[in-house]
């Protein structure tokens, strides 16, 4: 009998250490040969600790399991049984490409990973040409899962054509955004799928070393993959060779300080190189010039951890799912005040009422959807009234948001918007490199801009959206140029949120 119990950080933080200890207690006392195995998390946070137990016939879920419930589970006497894990409402809505073995294996087993489709993208890659594995992933219609959304294979081209005597990889893994969990649980839950991912990145452009940018908030993320870089080494996949073939290509982790503007591709590489974490001015592009003045490949988890996929099943599979420019699957992570909070893997296409209402359950208060932030702290507020955009990055371009990190946050109708509104500026003002006026004067500005119109000043809301534009234009990098999305749009839905009348009323 194997049990799964999640190793996860989400699944942790909910007691999953007591309860994987007391499923080795109880099969002792009842002579049970137990293989207890810590997995990934399945995504359904609201259901964590999710056990699972795979007696040969399947594997089926109990959820969520405290320690006194281990004893019934292992008997078969549990009320806290869901069935098969895959027939579960949750799991079968979803396409999981990215995180398909997520949950499902050992992060730290090389062998589960083979024996679940591992490692065949790199293979089919090394025996591609260079030229070759660009010319799929631009086919494939991948963009980058970060934020911006920018064509991965066109970012490939440039760095595999810049001549240079030395190029690099780096993993963007500071996942500072409110409401994003999804490069900690694949880099906790499937680890080689991210080292695999750089390592087809490597040879696409020629690259022999790479980085991963970890933020030091993810102690878990950082203990395992740390353990799968040095299984992957020893295994021959990293190193002097990779898979046993030229070239030379190896992964350094690194551990970032935690400021959130080293989120940013030009800070996060300031950073890299030792010095303080602002951003640079462009161009040079990093694809030209990055790290060390060499050309330089910069991409979030999700981005490189969705290229094995693609290599393995090939470019007009992944090119099959979606909506217009907006290709392959979205990594969706839903919280907030939510009835089903956690990790969903669809295709680009819904629309955000169906993510809201059908996928996530509606509001955990049971009381209305006032609006769902989309992109993080610097994503705009959208009400009902437009939920019937779909999930794509054109479609909410359209709508004055973006897509970001696919990061929701859910609040009802007690929200106060103009507190959400003023906290972004404030947000801003605090994360800030300063090393750009728009910025590092714009966001105190706003504060205080805000502040004066919900005192009842509203000659200041043509100054309040005069400020959004001055830094939506002139900031450096998106921390400033992305703060007005949560303002305006705030400004613009919920304009009774605004006035000293509501505050009078509370």
């Amino acid at each position: 009998m194997k049990v799964y119990v999640p190793r996860d950080a989400a699944a942790r933080a909910l007691g999953a250490d007591a309860v994987a200890d007391a499923v080795m207690r109880a099969a002792r006392a009842r002579g049970l040969d137990v293989q207890l195995v810590r997995n990934g998390s399945r995504g359904m946070i609201w259901l964590e600790p999710l056990v699972e137990i795979d007696t040969g016939a399947g594997r089926r879920a109990f959820g969520p399991v405290s320690p006194a419930d281990v004893a019934a589970i292992l008997d078969g006497t549990s009320d806290k049984a869901l069935g098969p894990t895959d027939d579960l409402p949750w799991m079968r809505a979803q396409t999981r490409l990215t995180f398909a073995r997520v949950g499902l294996i050992d992060p730290l087993s090389l062998d589960d990973y083979r024996a679940q489709g591992g490692l065949a993208g790199l293979e089919r890659a090394r025996a591609l040409a260079p030229a070759a594995i660009v010319r799929e992933v631009t086919d494939s219609g991948l963009r980058g899962r970060g934020g911006a959304g920018f064509p991965t294979g066109i970012k490939w081209r440039t760095a595999a054509e810049a001549p240079a005597d030395r190029k690099y990889i780096v993993c963007n893994a500071d996942e500072g955004d409110s409401g994003t969990f999804a490069d900690r649980m694949l880099i906790e839950g499937d680890p080689f799928c991210l080292i695999e991912g750089m390592a087809i990145a490597a040879h696409a452009c020629g690259a022999t070393r790479g980085y991963v940018y970890l933020r030091s908030e993810y102690p878990d993320a950082i203990a395992v993959l740390g353990a799968a870089l040095a299984q992957a080494r020893h295994a021959g996949l990293l190193g002097a060779r990779m898979l046993g073939q030229g070239p030379a290509f190896d992964i350094e982790l690194r551990v970032g300080a935690g400021a959130y503007v080293s989120g940013e591709e030009t800070a996060l590489l300031n950073s890299l190189e030792g010095r303080r974490g602002t951003v640079r001015a462009k161009p040079p592009l990093p694809a030209l010039q990055g790290l060390f003045g060499r050309p330089t490949l910069v991409h979030n988890v999700l981005t490189l951890a969705a290229v094995p996929a693609i290599l393995a099943r090939e470019p007009e599979a992944y090119a099959s799912l979606g909506l217009g420019r907006s290709r392959g699957t979205i990594p969706l992570q839903i919280a907030g005040n939510v009835r089903r909070g956690g990790l969903c893997e669809v295709p680009f296409g819904l629309t955000l009422g169906e993510i809201v209402h059908d996928i996530a359950g509606g509001t955990a208060s049971g009381r209305p959807v006032k609006a769902v932030q989309v992109g993080g702290p610097l994503g705009a507020w959208f009400p009902p009234a437009l939920f019937d955009t779909p999930f794509g990055y054109e479609d909410f371009a359209a709508r004055g948001g973006l897509i970001g990190h696919a990061g929701l946050v859910v609040v009802d109708d007690t929200a106060d918007m103009a507190a959400l509104a003023r906290f972004a500026m404030e947000f801003c003002a605090v994360e800030s490199c300063g090393k750009c006026t728009p910025c590092r004067i714009g966001a105190i500005r706003g504060m205080e801009t805000i502040d004066r119109i919900r005192q009842g000043d509203a000659t200041a809301i043509p100054l309040l959206e005069d400020l959004c534009e001055t830094m939506r234009a002139g900031s450096l990098c998106a921390l400033g140029g992305f703060t007005p999305y949560p303002v305006q749009s705030a400004l613009t839905h919920f304009p009774q949120d605004f006035t000293p009348m509501r505050e009078a009323a509370e």
